[in-house]
């Protein structure tokens, strides 16, 4: 048995967000506010909390007009039952998987339906106003005729939400429903509990305390000693009872010979209680005193972890790395939460692990490694259980090197769109699994290996640039901050996440569907590569006016495998966007003159001043710009002009597609052409 799948309605972001789970596994990558935590939030309140709760808060603001309107039709005196059934509530449903096959256990009171060839089980938890409830949620409040101004509806808006801040925790609750997946209206009512004994749950929250020096010695570690040692104990069949039973009798021993060599002291002190008559003869009890040592306290707040050290001086848990400490933290939680699980009876169906961003304070390496071992981890409990661990791992990252390293069938993609007002609207899970199902070998493994390889971030980035090779790559931070420069007011592009990935044309349009499915408004800066015809049956490099063809496959795949030179040079701006993606290459830097074939020859034909060619006409200027280019190094060329003082001009090409690129996030100056690098654009 297995979680299938999770769909949030109407909590925070996650307005109407369904995720599919991985039978081991499954990686939540996406940008800063786009739903994650929430994600893991909802999931903790339902499967830990005895009786989750909410508030307005939570809802997400899609809904706030759904609760303005249910007071309208409460008002206008239509059935309080409909009105109910109007207001927005916050659902959860969890789809379990099973085999026909296997013992049912915890699971066989959620299956409801009556079909065998159904393998699935439907939990549904709602969070709604108590039946009977509508008048006493809307008690006191009113809505503004249509003669009301707006300042007098926004007035109403926010009295009734704040009413309804102080009620929605009084007058909701939660309810529990197994549901046939076939037929929702056959269903009955379940018990909170009854979910938690079939769904074991974990969570490793981001925030572990291993950071927080408001304590001197903060005892993270033991903390997690001592919920070992409770669950040891209470387990009879655990191998570890025998330890904790060791440790009680050793405690026992220590506290028999604190209470004898107390007491002995104590009775030298009371003679100086006999000055006031006590013990008198109507007092025949002697004062005694009782130690009692709590084993389990006493790993929390008398027992700390150390680290050998030398001559016996062993060094603090503070002392050691906070990455090493994280791992040993998480190792122990995930020992812990598998002790849960099998002392649970019976054990739950399955186990489902949240494991909020590992990668913290792990250098790089480690955090590859994590990822990797956490199917081993799970393996090797197993073993010591002698049965199957039905473990997921839910692991949440802003990590490129713990992404990369897992499958692109395990990568969920968390995306929030945006309201008017800039600000985050609900959240959008993208599959990649679904996604890139079309994706055909080799480009599917090319995709994910070369994202591995270089460490790509474009998982985690607000756009993204693709770009030839090294003389782009150095050369664009001083792009960008020229373009920048001109920027007054908005969000300039040096100050957002901007993904820079070094593809080269030959393998650019391999991203393209991973990019529209990742909806990343993207650049790709590519070169026109023009040929001609050697007569021989092949085609060789030349001069772009001399031009046939080109041999970019970036640009075959964009327009069409034919396009010849002349219908490139001629390709409107509207031709070079798709979607979130445009492609740029190069252009004559004013109309009918000389055109670069690569950047470095586009270059010298921008900036002219730096790069006097003598040719008398614009043929002669582009031959030598382009026999010029191919002396130098490209490495040194782009070293030189990217630390060089002097100022120069952006290519005409990567200076419009970078204007595009910013432009749904700032205003830039209208108007196309060339920007000198130090000047105002």
């Amino acid at each position: 048995m297995r979680l299938k799948n999770i769909v949030v309605q109407n909590f925070r972001l996650l307005q109407d967000a369904g995720l599919v789970l991985e039978d081991r596994t499954t990686v939540v990558v996406g940008r800063n506010n786009c739903g994650k935590t929430s994600l893991t939030e909802v999931m903790r309140r339902l499967l830990e909390d005895g009786s989750p709760t909410f508030r307005l808060e939570d809802f997400s603001f899609g809904t706030h007009q759904a609760f303005w309107e249910a007071l309208k039709s409460s008002l206008q005196g239509i059935d309080d039952d409909v009105v109910r059934r109007a207001l927005p509530t916050i659902e959860i449903r969890l789809t379990f998987e099973y085999k026909v096959e296997e013992a049912l256990g915890t699971l066989s009171e959620f299956i409801v339906d009556l079909d065998p060839q159904c393998t699935e089980a439907l939990l549904v938890a709602s969070y709604g106003l108590k039946d009977g409830k509508v008048k006493e949620l809307f008690a006191g409040l009113d809505v503004p005729d249509h003669s009301a101004t707006e300042e007098q509806v926004k007035a109403a808006k926010v009295a009734c939400f704040r009413a309804l801040r102080d009620r929605i925790p009084e007058l909701f609750a939660i309810t529990f429903a197994a549901v046939d997946p076939n037929d929702p209206e056959n269903n009955k009512t379940m018990e909170g509990a009854a979910l938690r004994r079939l769904c074991g749950s974990g969570f490793i929250g981001a925030q572990r305390g291993l950071d927080d020096v408001s304590q001197k010695d903060r005892a993270v570690i033991g903390k997690v000693l001592e919920n070992l040692f409770t669950t040891a104990k209470s387990n009879a069949s655990d191998a570890g009872n025998g330890i904790a039973g060791d440790l009680e009798l050793a405690v026992a021993g220590i506290q028999e010979k604190i209470g004898e060599d107390f007491n002995v002291k104590l009775d030298e002190l009371l003679p100086a209680l006999s000055l006031f008559g006590y013990p008198s003869l109507g007092d025949q009890q002697k004062l005694r005193t009782e130690t009692t040592l709590d084993v389990s306290r006493l790993l929390t707040n008398h027992t700390k972890v150390r680290y050998t050290g030398v001559n016996g001086v062993n060094l603090p848990e503070g002392y050691n790395g906070l990455g090493t400490r994280n791992l040993i933290l998480i190792l122990l939680q995930l020992r812990e939460f598998f002790k849960v699980y099998a002392a649970a009876e019976p054990r739950p169906g399955t186990q489902v692990i949240f494991i909020e961003e590992p990668e913290v304070h792990l250098h790089p390496q480690m955090q590859e490694v994590f990822i990797r071992k956490l199917a081993e981890i799970a393996a090797t409990f197993s073993a010591e259980l002698g049965s199957q661990w039905p473990v997921q791992f839910v692991v949440s990252t802003h990590s490129s090197h713990l992404a990369n390293e897992a499958h692109f069938e395990s990568i969920r993609y968390f995306l929030a769109s945006h309201g008017a007002d800039g600000q985050p609207s609900q959240t959008v899970i993208r599959d990649l699994r679904k996604g890139l199902a079309g994706k055909k070998e080799p480009d599917r493994s090319f995709l994910h290996q070369y994202m591995t390889l270089t460490r790509c971030d474009l998982f985690f980035a607000d756009k993204a640039v693709l770009i030839e090779g090294t003389t782009e790559r150095l050369l664009l931070p001083r792009m960008i901050k020229t373009l920048d420069a001109g920027i007054t007011h908005g969000k300039k592009l040096g100050s957002q996440y901007l993904s820079v990935i070094e593809i080269g044309g030959a393998y650019a349009h391999i991203f393209f569907d991973l990019l529209k499915f990742l909806e990343i408004r993207t650049l790709v800066i590519t070169d026109i590569d023009a040929v001609k015809s050697n007569g021989a049956g092949k085609y060789v490099k030349c001069e772009v006016r001399h031009g046939e063809r080109t041999s970019n496959a970036c640009l075959k795949a964009w327009f069409k495998p034919d396009i010849t030179t002349a219908e490139l040079l001629a390709a409107t701006d509207e031709s070079k966007i798709n979607a979130k993606t445009r492609v740029a290459f190069q252009q004559a830097e004013v109309a009918s003159g000389p055109c670069g074939r690569s950047f470095e020859d586009a270059f010298m034909l921008a900036n002219t001043a730096l790069f006097p060619l003598a040719g008398p006409g614009d043929a002669e200027r582009e031959t030598q710009a382009w026999e010029a280019a191919g002396k130098v190094k490209k490495s040194d060329f782009a070293l030189e002009h990217a630390l060089a003082e002097d100022t120069w001009k952006i290519p005409r090409y990567i200076s419009e597609g970078l204007i595009w690129l910013a432009k749904d996030e700032a205003p830039l100056p209208s108007g196309t052409g060339a920007v000198t690098a130090g000047e105002t654009p």
